[in-house]
């Protein structure tokens, strides 16, 4: 997309989780996309128009490219192709969501950091912001389960429920232990756990376990190399431990840990 001008933009419903702006058709309609970028878990097109189109995929959501068949035909649109944009150069960008919970925006490109969605998001993961020192001092005091707190957004932008899994299984961490009651050396280790686990899965594709798609339709692995997350039941990998892999459901996600190995 990047470089290319959007030559045509459709857009079939009037809302995904939340309403999409006014004329958002007419606006995508002959822009050009001048960059593409992310925060956290949101993807942002900023164009010449001077607005950024915003993108969260939700549960289910998928952003699929496709070239132009023999004759310059594209297929026809699958049920729940809610935005369609054929490009100039004969791509087609189609965001599909079967339930929905994806959304997209346009806003100023220039006040994008200070949209509601985007403004009080913590730093991301593989930024340089996100060290040792900072981690240690946010989760300072703080009484809640370290699974939760690194999952929340304010804090590091971007973890989700199966890489806080992975990773806190290998920093041998319980998921329930209180974030602000772990000594920091342990605290600072995460760190390169987190880098390592995300850095793992964008290499391996994603995880693909019902509704993930890479952009071309095709499959993420990581989930082959899980460790821990949906394991339950199954023996824990590291050698020598002789316990099972158990499941707890905290603030509504399942956490996969090794109640051996993992304090």
């Amino acid at each position: 997309m990047t470089g290319q001008v959007i030559a045509h933009a459709v857009v079939n419903r009037p809302d995904l989780r939340r309403p999409f702006p006014p004329d958002m058709a007419a606006r995508l309609t002959g822009a050009r996309v001048v960059a593409l970028r992310r925060r956290s878990k949101y993807l942002l097109a900023d164009l010449d128009s001077g607005e950024t189109l915003l993108i969260h995929l939700g549960m289910s959501g998928r952003m699929l490219v496709s070239e132009a068949v023999a004759g310059n035909f594209h297929p026809a649109a699958a049920k729940h192709d809610h935005v369609v944009l054929d490009m100039a150069g004969g791509a087609r960008i189609t965001f599909n969501d079967a339930r929905r919970f994806g959304a997209m925006d346009l806003m100023p490109t220039a006040q994008a950091e200070q949209h509601p969605l985007l403004a009080a998001l913590g730093p991301e993961p593989l930024g340089n912001a996100f060290d040792e020192t900072y981690l240690i001092a946010r989760l300072k005091g703080r009484a809640t389960p370290i699974k939760s707190a690194l999952l929340d957004q304010h804090v590091v932008a971007g973890l989700g429920n199966i890489y806080v899994c992975e990773v806190l299984y290998r920093a041998r961490l319980n998921p329930a232990r209180k974030a602000g009651l772990i000594a920091a050396r342990r605290i600072a280790a995460l760190v390169p756990l987190i880098r390592a686990v995300l850095s793992e899965a964008i290499a391996a594709g994603g995880s693909s376990l019902r509704d993930y798609r890479q952009a071309d339709g095709g499959f993420g692995y990581f989930q082959h190399r899980f460790q821990v997350y949906g394991r339950e039941g199954q023996p824990c990998l590291t050698q020598g431990c002789t316990a099972t892999i158990a499941r707890v459901v905290q603030s509504g996600r399942s956490s996969f840990y090794c109640p051996h190995c993992q304090r």
